[in-house]
């Protein structure tokens, strides 16, 4: 659990500031569950430039809480957190100087999310809160103001723990709840899992993980591993610790964050998928008598493939729907061999490209119009799709053909410009098997909307 946490101060000489206000957010990873949200009599004036700056004033704490009368609350919405803020050392040297104050010595562990944005966002123009949401798309109001600036800092950490692949954030924290040595049973581990669309990632006692996933229903499926008879899910049952997951609205995302986690992390109880696989591609090539003719063929990486597949099987299965679907013949095709007419001639379904009676161009239209169709060679679009919630969408970027990433967004934040977009964007890597992927969910599935640019 994370106290996401703003604080506004009089202002003054080093450690000598008091506290004005305090907004803390207690965070589970994917939504806000607990928060506290406070005025703070500092018992000293605030700094005229604070006023300006923050709009609260001197007569507006006359009647606000002392801290040490919201002391307590503050220890029980940090308790077994790790407190994450904006410039964090900021606010936990002057929480801990206000509770040493008082006698008491507040410690905790913290995240920074400047530290972490310079990672995770490198070439920002600038770090600041304010600059740093305005240019990654993050609504934000009441800007310095805690409850304004504590509640961007939640959806910034959000928007980090998406962009780190490696989900080091998660084993640290992970690390963190096994020092306190209370290991949890598999059933409130599955009573914490939602029945939403998304990717898991289950944690040995160490917080490495050892299984990555993805399901339309992540906590039908971890009941099923956690319930299983074979000997993987066996394995499991025994070393898991934690389970963490992230719900990522629609299964296109889903799919790519999965194939890319399980290269990245490699855990031991997943099949590591060789990189680029997918051993066989449809090529066009162009015969001499001017037809374009489909050819399936063992992949070649100095070839441009228009689309690739598991095996021969699939491939020559797809290839024959094609055949079908384009009205093309089989003979130029490879999937009848003859030096005369194809076996779909005979029975009248080839208008004869086979016996040269229809022209090349005309016949070849209908070839580029599979092509065009699968090829995302230089195309530019935005697929846009459902989000984590209903005032949400999702957006998976290609441009010149190349997948860049994903992003979430607010519907109240429309994504006007693809700058904008790339702000946001969580990279993912483009090969054959990522264009596959695009391509058997734009076929299969029906709901997600397309802008090209």
């Amino acid at each position: 659990m994370y106290a996401i946490l703003d604080i506004e101060t009089t202002g003054g000489q080093f450690n000598e500031e008091g506290i004005t206000e305090i907004a803390i957010y207690k965070f589970d990873g994917h939504e806000i569950v607990d928060q506290f949200i406070s005025l703070v009599n500092p018992e000293i004036p605030i700094q005229p430039f604070v006023v300006q700056l923050t709009g609260i004033n001197n007569a507006m704490l006359k009647s606000a809480p002392k801290f040490h009368e919201v002391a307590k609350r503050i220890v029980e919405m940090t308790a077994d957190c790790i407190v994450v803020a904006h410039n964090a050392s900021f606010d936990y040297r002057i929480l801990r100087t206000e509770f040493r104050r008082l006698g008491y010595d507040f410690e905790s562990h913290t995240i920074c999310t400047v530290e972490l944005a310079k990672k995770l966002i490198p070439e920002q123009p600038s770090y600041s809160l304010g600059k740093l949401v305005r240019a990654l798309g993050i609504p934000v109001t009441d800007r310095h103001r805690a409850s304004g600036d504590a509640l961007a800092t939640v959806k910034l950490f959000k928007m980090l723990l998406e962009k780190d692949v490696e989900k080091n954030i998660v084993k640290d924290f992970i690390k963190l709840e096994i020092e306190k040595g209370i290991a949890p049973k598999l059933q409130d581990i599955i009573n914490k899992i939602p029945a939403k669309t998304g990717v898991y990632y289950i944690h040995n006692k160490a917080g490495d993980i050892i299984n990555i996933g993805k399901s339309r229903n992540i906590k039908k499926r971890i009941n099923q591993i956690f319930t299983g008879i074979t000997n993987t899910s066996k394995k499991i049952q025994k070393e898991v610790f934690e389970v963490t997951y992230e719900e990522t609205g629609n299964e296109l995302i889903a799919i790519l964050k999965e194939t890319e986690a399980i290269k990245t992390n490699r855990p031991v109880y997943n099949r590591i998928p060789r990189r680029n696989t997918l051993p066989w591609s449809i090529y066009s090539e162009k015969d001499s008598n001017g037809y374009l003719n489909l050819k399936l063929q063992k992949t070649d990486g100095r070839k441009k493939d228009i689309t690739s597949y598991n095996n021969e099987s699939d491939g020559k299965n797809a290839l024959f729907r094609i055949t079908d679907d384009y009205q093309l013949c089989q003979k130029l095709t490879g999937l009848y061999i003859t030096k005369s007419a194809c076996f779909k001639h005979k029975i009248k379904e080839c208008d004869g490209a086979c016996l040269g009676e229809v022209s090349p161009s005309e016949y070849n239209e209908r070839v580029k119009k599979f092509v065009e169709k699968n090829n995302f060679d230089n195309t530019n679009m935005v697929i846009i799709d459902r989000g984590r919630s209903v005032s949400e969408r999702s957006a998976v970027l290609v441009e010149n053909g190349q997948l860049k990433g994903y992003a979430f967004y607010d519907l109240n934040y429309q994504i006007t410009k693809i700058d904008i977009l790339k702000n946001i964007l969580i990279p993912m890597p483009n090969n054959r098997d990522t264009k596959h992927t695009l391509q058997t969910y734009l076929k299969k599935n029906k709901g997600y909307k397309i802008l090209k640019f």
